[in-house]
């Protein structure tokens, strides 16, 4: 019976420096050496690592790796590993054996400072050969240090980086165990991995939003975001200081209302922001929650809905907040500017059901006190009675006697705004109905979404389409 056994981090070092395959070179600043230690510690060292660097002054690490505006960043990051990956292939290439595959482990990290006052988090990353005379590969990746000391936080760099290098070399073929691995001797109190972006030949098959989605799903983030092109984003650089538009949905598919109402929204919103209309960030979000089917994510259901959001070219996020004042309690730690959420007047009706809000102490009212602070705005986007056939406006939203005054008080301070710039005609169209009509090869489906989005899905022949 073969040993299933979790390796430990001065492990899985040891079985790293043991393989001759490998070799290459550890480049680190900031929080000191903490990768490359482990290696050394592990013995055998020297058949595995031809350089350890630690470029820690400013003035000598833009001499290396050229100028950078910011010191912890993607950018700081892949200078490095581009800089010493082409050094290792310069110096060594003509001298090594044949089945030598070179690396360069980098990582660049702000930890908990003297004054506990920084932003605490690290960018690392691997350039790597996955077999000899390869293109180099690459993955990075980006996490946030939730220790509450400086030592703690150089220990969590540390495994981690031993668990990123193992990962790379040993789990590139299986992305799903190369994320799990990234904790082994972790736990996910002590780091947060929001971004993993992944390249190059040994990643041919890889999707990089899958890889998003799991990062999710495996509870290593709240919220894990790309664009729509499908390049990974790190969430705070992407949201920072933006006004942001918010428009959560199934999107399976997504159709003319979804449209109507972003379109909708972003016009209400760009009045409002005035001047700062033109940083707005329209994001499409999908919660975990309503990508489950039966408890499971669907892979190939996910990708087809990415694929016709992708569409709308607005940035996409996944997160596993269900009810809303978690979103909102995300979304206003990562910009200080006003933030409005899209939603239907169905939706917005939900945020008053108690049993909504079973975990939640203070039950509705708490999270109302949660949802709106000064910088979120709701924009409710109305429906048509199905038994009159007439649209109902937020005006008209009638509630219990207990939160009937709340929901007035809600739109009478501009909490709570209603989208009236909307195509009545759309408002007849439902996902739930588009989607059958799609599997039954009904062709009127085609009538209820944009050109764009009946265009991929019959090229890609997206959600069963064609079967």
């Amino acid at each position: 019976m073969s040993d299933k056994r979790q390796l430990s981090t001065l492990e899985k070092a040891l079985q790293v420096n043991l393989d001759d395959r490998r070799y290459g070179t550890f480049a680190e600043i900031g929080a000191g050496q903490e990768v490359v230690r482990w290696f050394f510690q592990a013995g055998g060292a020297a058949g595995t690592i031809s350089k350890s660097i630690s470029a820690y002054d400013m003035q000598v690490s833009d001499a290396i790796y050229g100028q950078c505006d910011r010191y912890v960043s993607r950018r700081r990051l892949e200078a490095m590993l581009r800089h010493e990956q082409h050094l290792n292939r310069q110096r060594l290439e003509a001298k090594r054996c044949d089945n030598t595959t070179f690396f360069t482990f980098a990582d660049t990290v702000s930890a908990r400072n003297y004054q506990g006052t920084n932003d605490c988090h690290a960018w690392l990353g691997v350039e790597f050969q996955h077999e000899a005379g390869a293109a180099d590969s690459r993955i990075v990746l980006h996490v946030r240090l939730l220790d509450k000391s400086n030592a703690e936080q150089q220990h969590a760099i540390g495994v981690l980086g031993v668990n990123v290098v193992y990962g790379t070399f040993y789990l590139a073929d299986d992305p799903r165990a190369l994320l799990e691995s990234l904790c082994d001797d972790l736990t996910r109190e002590r780091i947060e991995i929001d971004l993993v972006d992944v390249s190059g030949p040994a990643f041919e098959d890889v999707d990089n939003r899958v890889l998003s989605l799991r990062l999710v799903e495996l509870g290593l983030t709240g919220a894990a975001m790309f664009a729509s092109d499908g390049e990974v984003l790190q969430s705070a650089e992407a949201l920072r200081k933006r006004p942001l538009l918010v428009q959560r949905g199934r999107f399976r598919p997504l159709t003319h209302v979804n449209m109507d109402m972003l379109a909708s929204a972003k016009e209400r919103f760009v009045s409002m922001l005035g001047d700062d209309g033109d940083a707005l960030l329209p994001v499409m979000e999908m919660s975990m929650h309503d990508l489950a089917i039966d408890d499971e994510v669907c892979l190939q259901d996910f990708l087809s809905r990415a694929e016709v959001v992708s569409t709308t070219g607005c940035a996409v996020l996944i997160s596993d907040y269900r009810e809303y004042y978690r979103l909102a309690d995300y979304l206003m730690s990562q910009t200080t500017r006003p933030i409005a959420l899209a939603l239907g007047l169905q939706s917005f009706r939900e945020l008053f059901s108690e049993g909504y809000y079973r975990d939640l102490s203070g039950g509705v009212l708490e999270s109302f006190g949660r949802l709106f602070k000064e910088q979120m705005t709701l924009l409710v986007y109305p429906v048509k009675d199905a038994a009159t056939g007439r649209l109902k406006t937020l005006d008209q939203l009638e509630l219990n006697s207990a939160y009937q005054h709340l929901f007035r008080f809600l739109c009478e301070c501009g909490s709570v705004l209603p989208l009236d710039k909307v195509t009545e005609d759309y408002l007849d169209i439902h996902s739930p109905d588009v989607l059958s009509m799609i599997v039954e090869g009904n062709e009127r489906w085609i009538e209820c979404v944009p050109e764009a989005v009946a265009e991929r899905i019959v090229s890609q022949r997206l959600f069963g389409y064609g079967t």
